[in-house]
């Protein structure tokens, strides 16, 4: 313990919750450079400490910055307008009839779609639920 005790100091820098926006910063500063370093190597090793700053990220986001309630097709909406899209540029989700149907809101994405969107838009499928 006294060993453990010894390293804290340092340790605590990086693994501490965030509780201000400059620690808050701080870690996502640590965090690109672990992405830059590790990428999508999980037997890297530092993957794991990665994952250990991802979580504690998202709590410090989840309590600091509320996620807005939008729906798929908002989302879905919001994307095709920032890459200057038009339905008939999405074949990925269905026929134009389907995609219409799915930016008025008459129909929800189903999990097919959902997945090959965050495929090509390159986000997470959790932005469309």
């Amino acid at each position: 313990m006294a060993t453990l005790s010894h390293f804290w100091t340092d340790i605590s820098k990086v693994l501490s919750v965030p509780h201000s926006e400059a620690q808050y910063q701080r870690l996502l500063t640590l965090f690109e450079k672990l992405i830059e370093i590790v990428g999508d190597n999980n037997t890297h090793p530092l993957s794991s400490l990665m994952e250990t700053l991802c979580l504690l990220i998202e709590n410090y986001e989840t309590e600091h910055y509320p996620k807005p309630e939008v729906s798929g097709n908002e989302v879905l909406q919001f994307l095709m307008e920032q890459n200057a899209l038009t339905p008939r540029e999405l074949p990925e989700i269905g026929g134009i009839d389907e995609i219409l149907e799915i930016l008025k809101g008459k129909k929800e994405l189903n999990a097919q779609q959902i997945r090959l969107l965050s495929k090509r838009f390159r986000v997470s499928s959790q932005v469309f639920l």
